[in-house]
């Protein structure tokens, strides 16, 4: 059971590529990745003027398990665990994701039912959609599986004072690579422009422009698809 103290907290920098990291989008069915996730800490929250007024953290652990995946999942941040799995994405650069706009997504956000992952948020901010995948009725509360960004709108997000042509194009590249994880895709990473690495796996990658791979930092090997960086490990220099 996750606890609800010990928290990040709210207080994060704006600067681009510190703590707004994007989560890893996956295409395990969400059901596998909360079986296998161990619940943490939940998300931060202060007073939130459009929650329900009658409804308590132990008020939702009690409804949470009379309700099935047709329910929409409440719109309470504060009542949301966070798995492992995405805090362990959170430590990751270039993911663009934090607990605050995790949060902001699950009151504000569009609400949409997948068949892969359920039930997500999505929330378009500064031309960039931050997509977030919860459930609440697996668990005795609700929970955060993941989230991810996507490049919305180019031209916002590129003349949005928080985010820089890098963090677009980290965005992009990322986003592509998910998309297509087992197949090769030059043409959307060759326009792309990454000098602050990004991580996939045991990779640290980035890219120029004219190049169709991406390239990891650490070992030097060079990928044109998910599938290719998340199948060999990175081994450093020594392993050239």
């Amino acid at each position: 059971m996750a606890s609800r103290q010990g928290g990040p907290g709210d207080t994060e920098s704006s600067r681009p590529g510190s703590t707004e990291r994007r989560t890893a989008s996956t295409t395990a069915p969400a059901e596998s990745r909360q079986r296998s996730a161990t619940r943490s800490d939940s998300l931060p929250h202060g007073t939130d003027p459009d929650a329900p007024r009658s409804r308590s953290p132990t008020a939702g652990k009690r409804s949470s398990t009379r309700r099935t995946a047709e329910d929409p999942p409440v719109r309470d941040p504060g009542l949301y665990a966070l798995t492992d799995h995405f805090r362990e994405r959170l430590e990751q650069p270039g993911r663009y994701v934090s607990t605050r706009t995790v949060s902001n997504a699950i009151r504000h956000g569009q609400l949409r039912w997948n068949r892969t992952d359920g039930w997500r948020f999505a929330l378009v901010d500064g031309g960039i959609r931050f997509v977030v995948v919860v459930s609440d009725t697996e668990t005795n509360s609700p929970v955060v599986v993941t989230g991810w960004t996507e490049v919305a709108n180019r031209e916002a997000a590129l003349e949005a004072p928080r985010w820089d042509p890098v963090d677009v194009d980290t965005i992009a590249v990322r986003t592509a690579l998910s998309e297509s994880a087992s197949t090769p895709i030059p043409d959307r990473i060759r326009p792309r422009t990454v000098t602050r690495p990004f991580v996939v796996g045991d990779h640290r990658l980035e890219t120029e422009p004219g190049e169709p791979f991406v390239r990891c930092t650490a070992c030097g090997c060079r990928f044109r698809s998910k599938d290719a960086i998340t199948g060999r490990d990175c081994h450093g220099r020594s392993g050239q």
